[in-house]
């Protein structure tokens, strides 16, 4: 009897043991409010992606079915050659391993373990005697995958709740990551990887996937500027090694793009992309491809109208000369791009629309230049008119540029009649001096060019501000019959 009873005490203790271990497997942990880089975006020809080694996936080697531990390990170039790959594997196995950075004093000899031996990988790859093969390699990106690919942490104002429009990115202190001294070691690991000529693209292609490049680029979210400046150097040695993932390299790049512009609005890692897409536009072939055209319309261009555009300014005009550079025939379709996005009340835009607009008129052709001379000299005008001084002299700065006046002087007949009433109104009325000054010079240029059409301009200004005075004193008069109109009814 006793015998029966424990039996079945016995029993009721492994069901209640197994619906334990069922609610714990249930269990939901929340991470970071913001998105972990593990999501790839499709392909640009549908294909199915081939997901990259997780670091879950260890070799089936007794070493290996353990969590990794942080132990001192014989030095690579102390062993034989034959045991040399197993130890690579191992020492690549052992960097998996995270340390707490949140406190110097914790683990300090465990991160000096994972500091020394991460270098030594890194000298490894780049000696002359770093043979890897294919199962070392894929032990190599599973660590690497390990230590880069993360939950980013929220942005400033995710922690503040102020809303994100508020915020200027060049005021706010940049996010240094604690484990950087580890990261920057993992980063130059994976380049000396990429880069390596013992590297064979055919089986490196296995572990640098599409899933893999995917979460890269996802890691250009992060708000360390020294992780997005290894991202982009990484990334543009696997676009020039990797010629099978340019598609998707542009492709992916290109979503980035769209996402920040209707999306999420947030700037980091836009000038480091731009930075990316500017070596990319070195190697367009010519005639430009129609998708490359696309890309400049719906992407390129419309980057002009982000609020933060100051942050990347010098990456995107880059890109958009490049462009122009390239062929010449899109000229037009840049600078009727420019002054679609042209701000009306943000004069710090205007200053950098201008300095732009400059380089790309740098390298415009003559024969592109007719096709927009009245819009741009429209919008010149206007500028040369603004009560913010800075405006009005980058303005009439376009004037110092030689080829620019070139290109105004075989084009007087319609750029004259009308930038003349905004020179003399600058002139006449302007509050600063030195726009007053750089006004009286253009007037003198245009003179000098041809004084016969200087004349016949200076008439017919003349004759617009007599009937101006004209309409201004009629209705003056009309005011006065009514006031008199109007007293005469009252009494």
């Amino acid at each position: 009897m006793l015998n029966k009873i424990k039996k079945l005490s016995q029993k009721k203790f492994n069901k209640s043991d197994q619906h334990n271990q069922d609610n714990n497997n249930n269990t939901n942990v929340v991470r970071s409010s913001r998105p972990t880089a593990t999501t790839a975006s499709p392909l640009p020809n549908g294909e199915s992606q081939t997901p990259a080694p997780s670091p879950s996936q260890t070799p089936n080697h007794p070493m290996f079915t353990s969590a990794p531990t942080l132990e001192v390990l014989p030095l690579l170039k102390d062993v034989s050659s034959s045991d040399r790959p197993l130890l690579f594997m191992k020492k690549s196995h052992m960097c998996s391993c995270q340390c707490d950075f949140s406190d110097a004093l914790i683990m300090p000899r465990e991160k000096e373990i994972k500091r020394q031996t991460l270098l030594e990988l890194v000298d490894f790859l780049h000696s002359s005697s770093g043979k890897v093969n294919e199962t070392m390699q894929s032990e190599l990106i599973r660590m690497v995958s390990a230590n880069i690919f993360r939950s980013l942490p929220p942005a400033h104002y995710e922690n503040t709740g102020a809303p994100p429009e508020g915020n200027d990115p060049e005021e706010e202190e940049p996010y240094l990551e604690p484990w950087w001294p580890h990261l920057q070691l993992v980063y130059e690991l994976l380049l000396r990887y990429v880069v390596s000529s013992e590297i064979e693209p055919k089986t490196a292609k296995i572990f640098i996937n599409h899933t893999f490049v995917s979460r890269l680029l996802d890691l250009f979210d992060s708000e360390d500027p020294r992780e997005r400046e290894y991202l982009k150097t990484v990334l543009h040695r696997i676009y020039g090694k990797f010629i099978f993932h340019r598609p998707f390299i542009r492709c992916s790049v290109y979503n980035i793009f769209y996402k920040f512009l209707y999306e999420t609005e947030r700037c980091i890692g836009i000038g480091e992309l731009l930075e990316i897409i500017a070596s990319v536009i070195n190697g367009f072939t010519v005639p430009m491809r129609e998708e490359h055209r696309l890309f400049l319309v719906k992407a390129v261009l419309p980057l002009h109208k982000s609020k933060s555009i100051s942050v990347y300014h010098q990456q995107l005009s880059y890109c958009v000369t490049l462009f122009v550079e390239k062929d010449y025939k899109l000229a037009d379709t840049v600078i009727r791009g420019l002054l679609k996005y042209w701000p009306l009340t943000n004069c710090n835009k205007e200053v950098l629309y201008l300095g732009e607009l400059e380089e790309v008129l740098d390298v415009t052709e003559p024969s592109e230049f007719q096709h927009c001379v009245v819009p741009l000299f429209t919008q010149i005008g206007k500028c040369l008119n603004s009560s913010h001084f800075q405006v009005a002299e980058r303005a009439l700065f376009l004037w110092n540029n030689e080829h620019i006046v070139g290109l105004i002087a075989e084009n007087k007949d319609v750029i004259f009649p009308i930038i003349f009433e905004a020179l003399e109104r600058n002139m006449k009325g302007h509050w600063n001096q030195a726009v007053h000054g750089l006004s009286e010079n253009v007037r003198r240029m245009f003179m000098e060019m041809d004084n016969d059409l200087f004349e016949e301009c200076e008439k017919h200004y003349q004759e617009n501000e007599a009937k101006t005075w004209e309409l201004l004193e009629q209705r003056e008069m009309t005011w006065k019959r009514l006031e008199e109109a109007a007293s005469l009814a009252a009494n």
